[in-house]
């Protein structure tokens, strides 16, 4: 238990530094940003003088190194700093969009590592059947489309000919929850088409590998039920890389909902960075890409931790 401590520790610690250096990197890539935030609020034909006063209300006079050890140092006491299109805290602003975005997430999970479970499940047990061939067939197509295709047809299929569904996901929190779960049906089912082929094949993959195994040869050998050696025999030994790979799939769930939210005009974190980004409101893309980075992390953390505490040889190395 002591190592495990020690471990998960040393995992937090790397993943702190990791974040800082993402942190840099956020920092110097919002600077790259063309236009200003300045000329874009108070327009093209303001004075040079008015400009620099306002920059100087801003903060956006001083040094580089200087704002980025204060934007961190603000950080680290939770104080995100103010927007400057609106001068609202950023705190409130990204409150609401990060429990949509991360509902968003959640609903996607829900559907998607069942689904995911149960076809990689049946296409082991089905081998070279056409069951097998025709999942197979589907995930390598869903992955090979981005996220932005997927929802355009999906659009056009669902909502413009069918009519089930709206195309656009406007949700707020007063929405009854299964009026807003409807509303964000089709955002949910694009993501999932999106992570669905990884985690099934990867179930898939887990499974076969340990069919060969001996004591699977024995179950099969005592007369056992196929589906029974699947799924209580090696299921359970397969659980430490269909978890990674659930894990590595849920962080990307986190940041490819930017892409989502955008084509469903959903009002979640990836819309505001984008709207930020469209009127410069550096302060607010700094923290909601910092949001994103830390998420990522430490689900990627996560991820790391699962493989080492089901797998006792990475555990107790020698």
């Amino acid at each position: 238990m002591g190592k495990l401590i020690t471990l998960v520790i040393q995992r937090l610690g790397l993943g702190l530094l990791t974040l800082l250096a993402v942190s840099l990197i956020i920092f110097l890539g919002v600077e790259l940003l063309p236009g200003d935030i300045a000329t874009e609020i108070l327009g093209q034909d303001a004075l040079p003088e008015t400009v620099e006063v306002f920059r100087r209300e801003l903060g956006l006079d001083k040094p580089p190194h200087i704002r980025y050890i204060d934007w961190v140092l603000g950080v680290i006491q939770g104080d995100f700093g103010t927007s400057f299109a609106n001068q609202r805290e950023i705190s409130d602003l990204i409150g609401f969009r990060l429990a949509n975005t991360l509902f968003l997430a959640l609903m996607t999970s829900a559907i998607a590592v069942p689904f995911s479970l149960v076809c990689g499940v049946l296409a082991a047990l089905y081998r070279n059947s056409l069951y097998d061939r025709a999942i197979n067939t589907f995930t390598l197509t869903s992955i090979s489309f981005p996220e932005f295709f997927i929802a355009y047809i999906l659009i056009i299929m669902f909502s413009q000919q069918l009519g089930w569904f709206p195309s656009l996901s406007n949700v707020d929190m007063d929405m009854p929850l299964w009026e807003r779960i409807y509303k964000c049906l089709l955002p949910a089912a694009t993501m999932t088409l999106a992570v669905f082929a990884h985690m099934m094949r990867q179930t898939r993959a887990a499974i076969i590998n340990l069919l060969a195994s001996p004591y699977i040869e024995m179950a099969n050998l005592k007369g056992l039920q196929r589906f029974r050696v699947v799924v209580h025999h090696a299921l359970p030994n397969a659980w430490a890389p269909i978890a990674t790979v659930i894990a590595l799939n849920l962080a990307y769930l986190v940041v490819s909902v930017v892409v989502v939210e955008v084509v469903f005009v959903y009002p979640g974190l990836g819309q505001l960075m984008v709207d930020s980004v469209i009127v410069r409101d550096l302060p607010v893309v700094q923290a909601c890409s910092l949001v994103f980075a830390a998420t990522y992390i430490l689900l990627n953390l996560t991820a790391d931790l699962i493989s080492i505490v089901t797998n006792p040889r990475l555990l107790h190395p020698k």
